[in-house]
């Protein structure tokens, strides 16, 4: 029976809003370690903000090495400025390896999971990596 997205999915993202800014978004990825972060109108997936994009707003006060200055900058940005708004999502009953297959042919990160118009999960590469882990590769070894 194929393994679906829901099975493997991290439920409740932690979620930006579009007037937010960008320095809550920094701060969020450096404490919580989170690459991904979804962006929300309501319960509507409307973009999303990774890593990367947060280091292009940022690289030109980077290269400053004022923590203060750079904080400023990056307050006086909106998350809707910078966000992708053309995100691709998935169904939470998406078949796992069509899902991977998108995450690789599209290069991406994650997958915001999306039900009924709501956002409800996030699958990202390590969710599957975590899964091929603990589930697959063990039935690979010999008693290892």
């Amino acid at each position: 029976m194929p393994i679906k997205v829901r099975e493997i999915m991290s439920p409740d993202p932690v979620v930006l809003t579009v007037d937010d800014e960008l320095s809550l978004a920094h701060d969020i990825m450096s404490l919580g370690r989170i690459r991904h972060l979804p962006v929300v109108e309501g319960s509507k997936l409307v973009g999303i903000i990774s890593q990367r994009d947060l280091f292009k707003a940022s690289l030109a006060s980077v290269l400053d090495d004022d923590y203060d200055k750079n904080r400023e900058h990056l307050k006086s940005i909106k998350i809707k400025e910078i966000m992708v708004k053309d995100v691709i999502s998935v169904a939470p009953d998406m078949n796992l390896r069509e899902a991977g297959r998108i995450l690789l042919k599209e290069k991406i990160g994650c997958l915001p999971v999306v039900e009924n118009d709501r956002l409800i999960g996030l699958l990202t590469e390590t969710d599957l990596l975590s899964f091929l882990i603990d589930h697959i590769l063990p039935f690979y070894e010999n008693g290892d």
